[in-house]
């Protein structure tokens, strides 16, 4: 994958909220922030290197990119964090401004028939089975018309954070999938399995609000 393009205008997005949250979440003053993300996009820029360029379909490319600078930013503390720390750090550095507004843009085209269609493609695409990174995804809608179920049989985070050293905190990305369904306003989000924690496969249940 080239740096240039999506994940340039990510570290663009978001490397100021990661690097901020170092002191907010972790404690470090603001000259090892610095130090920690000057490190950090370096590394980025090689695990950006190292992946595989995604087909033009595969809607997921922005999952394993921010992964990617998560990551980065991981590998260069002085020490291995919890689960609980890293998922408030991942959650405060990724919920900036432009992102709840991307999430409530999105929360208006949840459940249309667009949005619909796009979930259908996705799971006839099985992106996974050519690229370990990317993800294979079933589409189950509910049988009440109330929303549906996106269930994850292939996993690319797990597949990235397994190679870098870091499984074990799979479970901070994982719970962003609640924050960014509340930020989106109009389903409840509900799971019960992930693949991270040995379940068999990884469901996101989105249900209508009323």
């Amino acid at each position: 994958m080239k740096y240039a393009g999506m994940p340039q205008g990510m570290w663009i997005l978001f490397g100021k909220s990661f690097k901020d949250h170092l002191t907010s979440v972790w404690g470090y003053d603001a000259r090892t922030a610095k130090q920690i993300t000057r490190k950090a996009k370096l590394k980025y820029k090689e695990i950006i290197d190292k992946l595989p360029e995604f087909e033009p379909q595969d809607r997921f490319r922005m999952n394993i990119v921010s992964c990617a600078m998560l990551c980065a930013f991981l590998l260069n503390l002085p020490q291995k964090p919890s689960v609980d720390k890293t998922t408030e750090y991942y959650r405060d550095s990724m919920m900036t401004g432009p992102m709840r507004l991307f999430c409530r843009m999105s929360g208006k085209r949840k459940f249309t028939d667009s949005d619909t269609e796009g979930l259908k493609r996705t799971a006839a695409l099985r992106a996974a089975d050519r690229n370990p990174y990317s993800w294979n995804m079933e589409y189950l809608p509910y049988g009440d018309g109330k929303g549906y179920e996106a269930r994850f049989t292939k996993c690319g985070i797990c597949v990235l954070m397994k190679e870098l050293g870091l499984y074990d905190l799979v479970p901070a990305m994982c719970r962003l999938d609640y924050t960014m369904s509340e930020a989106g306003g109009v389903s409840e989000f509900v799971r019960y399995y992930t693949i991270a924690s040995g379940g068999p496969y990884c469901d996101c249940g989105y249900k209508k609000k009323n």
